[in-house]
């Protein structure tokens, strides 16, 4: 099985992720950060990894620290799951619509971290949540998780629409490079013969 659980406890955040990269989509998400639930939600479900993630935080600060704690552990828990990276089809890219918004998503299981991000969210909060804290995520997410990740948001006017649309671009560039590739399954997806430097 291609999973892992990562426990992260600091003086900001107490933060609990797991996952099942060979799950269905099964989410248990619980951050106290409404919105950013959803997300994750949208993340596990259109990705087909399993989460379950508790965090609690100083939210009575802001949520920032704990958006980007998860983040931190679950890009952890990513980088454990698929280990040496035997086997997985490694790249993984999205063209996702919802409603008014698009965005294209390219990323690359490489084990070097590097964060590309053209989206533009055109008010400060949706809700409660700070906006800003949707690229501190992915940020955290792709340094820990090894990801080399390019997300544009090429349409969109609605602020939820573009962060959904995000995530759910993210999610679905995940699941297809996580995959197993029948036709190498005992490969490495490098010429170098290894991905973890």
């Amino acid at each position: 099985m291609r999973t892992a659980t990562i426990s992260r406890d600091t003086a900001e955040t107490k933060i609990s992720v797991s996952i099942n990269l060979d799950g269905t989509g099964k989410y248990d998400n619980k951050t106290g950060v409404g919105f950013f639930d959803h997300m994750l939600d949208q993340l596990s479900r259109h990705s087909l990894i399993d989460m379950t993630i508790r965090a609690t935080g100083d939210l009575h600060i802001d949520d920032h620290h704990t958006v980007e704690d998860v983040g931190i552990a679950l890009g952890k828990a990513l980088a454990e799951a698929v280990g040496d990276k035997r086997g997985i089809r490694r790249y993984g890219s999205s063209l996702l619509a919802m409603d008014d918004a698009l965005v294209r998503t390219a990323l690359d299981l490489s084990g070097r971290p590097y964060l590309v991000w053209h989206v533009d969210i055109p008010t400060a909060k949706i809700g409660r949540f700070d906006t800003e804290l949707v690229r501190e995520f992915f940020t955290a997410f792709a340094t820990q998780g090894g990801i080399t990740l390019n997300v544009n948001a090429l349409d969109g006017f609605n602020s939820h629409h573009i962060v959904e649309a995000a995530f759910k671009s993210v999610a679905q560039a995940l699941r297809h490079a996580v995959e197993t590739d029948p036709r190498k399954e005992n490969d490495i997806p490098s010429t170098k013969g290894t991905l973890s430097e």
